[in-house]
């Protein structure tokens, strides 16, 4: 049989063709992208600065002003989007509302005047401080004024003990003619509490908020207006329950005044285990 000649292998020299027409693929889906990024939707940029705005605003972070992110839409928009920026232009205003100069009740007090009622805290309450039955320790929301239950209560009681009227008057004294907001807060340690009156540290913490409340109404004459109560039990800790000394330390009634920054809702994560001053000591129940 005859063998058949093999063919020699022709090199081709077109098949930068193949890497030429991928790097064309690629460089048209780059424009693409390019294009398709600086078509940007400005109705739903608006709307993100607007609730970045509302929300530094909400923090005290900027000041509140009278401008707002351009919102402006020639498309119709979905009802959910437009209550969203419904929502937040009313969050602004009432932002500017509570920030503005000429509301008397709402005014917040400025850093400077923060300090200041700090100092004359600490002047008018200094036999308490130096007692270690109470603690006055400023925070991001305000100055807290912390009253151990060891110096103002008896154990499970809401009735303050003989004698400390006269501090509460000091604080009164120092703070009313600041108009501040007043925030009273009950706390207790982890140890269940169940009594004729009380069946859980919930309601003992929030008859001590209420009771002080009522005192500060009817006695001090405050503006209830500027006054809030709240209970949370043994969920905000300043110190560890494992101790005498720690549960001593986390049965307290704690009064924040709150500053321009301060949501009057709920305690900020900061003030719990660690933050309290380690001076204050206390003996168990």
């Amino acid at each position: 049989m005859r063998r058949r000649r093999k063919q020699p292998d022709r090199v081709s020299h077109e098949r930068w063709l193949v890497s030429y027409a991928d790097f064309i693929t690629l460089l048209f889906a780059f424009f693409v992208v390019l294009y398709a990024s600086s078509q940007v939707d400005k109705r739903k940029v608006g709307q993100l600065a607007l609730a970045i705005q509302v929300a530094f605003q909400k923090l005290g972070i900027f000041d509140a002003s009278n401008t707002k992110p351009e919102t402006t839409i020639t498309e119709p928009m979905p009802f959910s989007h437009v209550q969203m920026v419904e929502n937040a232009e009313r969050y602004q205003s009432l932002d500017r509302l509570v920030n503005s100069p000429h509301g008397d009740l709402t005014k917040a007090p400025v850093r400077k005047d923060m300090d200041m009622i700090e100092k004359k805290l600490q002047d008018a309450l200094a036999a308490e401080i130096k007692k270690h039955t109470l603690s006055v320790t400023p925070t991001r929301e305000g100055i807290v004024v912390s009253l151990h239950e060891l110096g103002f209560f008896d154990s499970g009681s809401t009735t303050l003990r003989p004698g400390t009227e006269q501090t509460l008057s000091d604080f009164v004294r120092v703070v009313a003619p600041f108009r501040v907001r007043v925030r009273i807060e009950g706390h207790t340690d982890n140890v269940p509490i169940h009594t004729a009156r009380f069946d859980s540290n919930w309601e003992l913490s929030t008859a001590r908020a209420t009771e002080m409340i009522k005192l500060f109404i009817s006695k001090y004459h405050v503006p209830p207006e500027l006054l809030s109560a709240s209970g949370y039990g043994e969920y905000y800790p300043v110190a560890s329950n494992d101790t005498a000394e720690g549960r001593g330390l986390n049965r307290r009634v704690d009064l924040v005044i709150l500053n321009s920054a301060a949501d009057s809702s709920s305690p900020l994560p900061e003030r719990q285990v660690g933050t309290q001053p380690d001076t204050a000591t206390h003996a168990p129940d």
